[in-house]
C-alpha cells in the first residue's frame, strides 16, 4: 500500500500539473455580422480592443454558425453536435439531459475547473424528450448570471447583476464587470476556470448604451455591393418566403440605412469596450499570459444584402460570422495570423476541451482549432451543412459549404413553387452574385456539390435525433424523393 506521504505529495504535484493548463474564456455576442468589425475589413467602424484581440491572435475567414438561429446555433456551441443530433431549435424541442451532460461547461467543471456563464442561455434542458417543460442548467456552473428567453438590455433585470446596476445600467457593460470579477476571484483561488460570456448585443430590440451615443453620431456607412433588392433576384423564390425578405423594409435598411447602421454598431461597440475591460482584468490578476479568448457570434446578420434583414437564410451575411482565437502561450501569437480553413461551431466544444486535456466526446461533430492554430495552411472540414427547420416551410433548407463552393436546396415545391437549387462559388464571389446552377459550364462542379450534400443528408439519415420532427427531413430534404412523397410530411410544419 502507498504511503500516506507519498500519496500526498502524488496528489499536490497532480494538482500544480493541473493548474498549469490554461484558462478558457469565451465570448459570443447575437446577430453579430463579420463586417461590424475593423480586423474583418470594414473602414467606418470602431472596435479597437477586438481588432487587437484580433492581431493578438488569430482571424478565421471563412467560419460558420451550420444553423443561423440562435437556439439551436447555441445547442451546437455547447454540444459540438449539429443540430439533428441535439434536437434543439425554436418549434422543435430542448436539449435533453444526456447531451448536456457532454456539453464544454460540464465536462470542464467535471474536470476541476471553476465555471461561471452571463448571458442569453438560449434554450432549456429537458431530462427527457418527452417532458413537457425543461429548466436552464444553473446548478451545473459555479457562478450564474444567465437568463432565459432574449434577456434585457436592463441590467436591473438580471438579479444575477444587481450590483453593477450602478455604475452600469446596461447590460453588456455589466457582462463586462461580471467576467472581470470572476477572473479576479478564480485566478485568486488558483484554480483554472472557463468564463462563457453570451451578450445580447447586438439582438433587437435596438437599445445600444447611451453613453456611447456620440460614437456614430451623423457617421454614413458604406452599403455592402450586394446591397437592396436588385442583388437579389437570382435567389430562389422560396427564400422570399420567411420574415427576412420584408425585413429589409420593415427595420428600414432601404430608406433609412446610417441611422440603421449606426444603432447596429453602436451595440457592437459596446461589447467591444466589455472586450478590453476582461482583458485588462486578465492583466491585472496575472492571467492573460495562461487565458484562451476565443471571440464569435451565434449567427450573422444581414443588414440588407440582397434586400433582406435578419438571419436564418443559409447566405454568407447570416450564416458567416466572426470568429477569433488567441493563445497567448502559442509562438503563433502575435502576428496577425489569419487562417481561411473551413470551420464552424461545432469546433468550439472540441476545441476547449483538447485545450484543458479532457477527452472528447467521440459523438461530437467538431475538430480541434487549434490545429489551425498550429498551422493556419491545414484544414480540419472538407465541407459543413447550414441546416434551416424552423420558420415557414417553403422557406426552409439544407445547403452545404466547402473552402470553395456552397450548395442550397430548396425541398418545397407546393402550389406555386418548384424545387430549387443556387451554387456560388464563395472563393470568386462572396458576395452571391452569381447563382451558377443553371450554367452548362458549372455541370461538373454542380454534381460535385451535390454529391457533397448528398453525403451531408446521409449523416442526417444516419445521425438525426427520432424526436423533436427531425426525422422527417431525411425524406424532405433528399433531392431523389418527389414532391408527393414529402407534401404529407409538411403538414405539420
Amino acid at each position: 500500500m502507498m504511503k500516506q506521504g507519498v500519496l500526498t505529495g502524488l496528489l499536490a504535484l497532480s494538482a500544480a500539473v493541473a493548474d498549469q493548463r490554461p484558462n478558457l474564456v469565451f465570448l459570443m455576442t447575437d446577430d453579430q455580422a463579420s463586417w461590424t468589425l475593423g480586423c474583418y475589413g470594414n473602414p467606418d467602424v470602431q472596435t479597437p480592443n477586438i481588432d487587437q484581440l484580433s492581431r493578438d491572435g488569430m482571424r478565421f475567414d471563412h467560419h460558420y454558425d451550420t444553423t443561423a438561429i440562435c437556439m439551436a446555433s447555441r445547442a451546437t456551441v455547447m454540444t459540438g453536435l449539429y443540430e439533428y443530433k441535439t434536437g434543439c431549435n425554436f418549434k422543435h424541442g430542448n436539449l435533453v439531459s444526456g447531451s448536456w451532460k457532454k456539453s464544454y461547461p460540464v465536462l470542464l467543471r467535471d474536470a476541476g475547473f471553476r465555471t461561471a456563464f452571463a448571458g442569453k442561455f438560449g434554450f432549456h434542458v429537458n431530462e427527457a424528450p418527452e417532458a413537457k417543460k425543461g429548466a436552464m442548467p444553473e446548478e451545473d456552473f459555479d457562478v450564474w448570471a444567465g437568463g432565459p428567453g432574449q434577456t434585457s438590455y436592463a441590467t436591473e433585470k438580471n438579479p444575477a447583476l444587481k450590483k453593477y446596476v450602478e455604475e452600469y445600467p446596461h447590460s453588456t457593460l455589466a457582462y463586462g464587470a461580471f467576467g472581470s470579477d470572476f477572473i479576479k476571484e478564480s485566478a485568486a483561488a488558483g484554480t483554472p476556470f472557463c468564463l462563457s460570456i453570451s451578450f445580447k448585443a447586438s439582438h433587437r430590440p435596438v437599445k445600444p448604451d447611451p453613453r456611447f451615443d456620440d460614437v456614430y453620431k451623423g457617421k454614413c456607412f458604406s452599403k455592402p455591393a450586394n446591397f437592396g433588392r436588385g442583388h437579389g433576384e437570382h435567389f430562389s423564390k422560396q427564400s422570399r418566403q420567411g420574415r427576412q425578405y420584408p425585413r429589409f423594409e420593415e427595420w428600414h435598411y432601404h430608406d433609412n440605412y446610417d441611422e440603421v447602421m449606426a444603432k447596429y454598431n453602436q451595440q457592437v461597440y459596446g461589447v467591444d469596450v466589455a472586450v478590453g475591460m476582461i482583458r485588462a482584468a486578465l492583466k491585472e490578476c496575472g492571467a492573460d499570459k495562461n487565458t484562451v479568448i476565443i471571440y464569435t457570434s451565434d449567427n450573422g446578420f444581414l443588414c440588407g444584402s440582397h434586400g433582406y434583414g435578419s438571419k436564418v437564410l443559409p447566405y454568407e451575411e447570416s450564416s458567416r460570422v466572426p470568429m477569433i482565437v488567441y493563445d497567448p502561450r502559442h509562438p503563433n501569437s502575435g502576428k496577425g495570423l489569419c487562417s481561411f480553413a473551413l470551420t464552424g461551431n461545432v469546433d468550439f466544444a472540441p476545441t476547449m476541451l483538447n485545450l484543458a486535456g479532457v477527452p472528447v466526446p467521440a459523438s461530437m461533430d467538431g475538430s480541434n482549432l487549434m490545429k489551425l492554430y498550429d498551422n493556419p495552411e491545414a484544414e480540419i472540414h472538407n465541407a459543413l451543412p447550414l441546416i434551416n427547420v424552423w420558420g415557414p416551410k417553403e422557406a426552409q433548407s439544407l445547403a452545404v459549404v466547402t473552402k470553395t463552393h456552397k450548395y442550397i436546396y430548396w425541398y418545397y415545391g407546393g402550389e406555386g413553387f418548384e424545387p430549387a437549387e443556387e451554387l456560388y462559388r464563395i472563393d470568386k464571389d462572396r458576395l452571391e452574385l452569381t447563382n451558377l446552377a443553371q450554367q452548362p459550364e458549372q455541370k461538373a462542379v454542380l454534381e460535385k456539390m451535390r454529391k457533397q450534400y448528398d453525403g451531408q443528408l446521409g449523416r442526417w439519415q444516419d445521425q438525426a435525433v427520432e424526436y423533436n420532427r427531425y426525422d422527417p427531413f431525411g425524406v424532405l430534404f433528399d433531392r431523389a424523393q418527389p414532391w408527393s412523397k414529402k407534401a404529407p410530411l409538411v403538414k405539420d410544419f
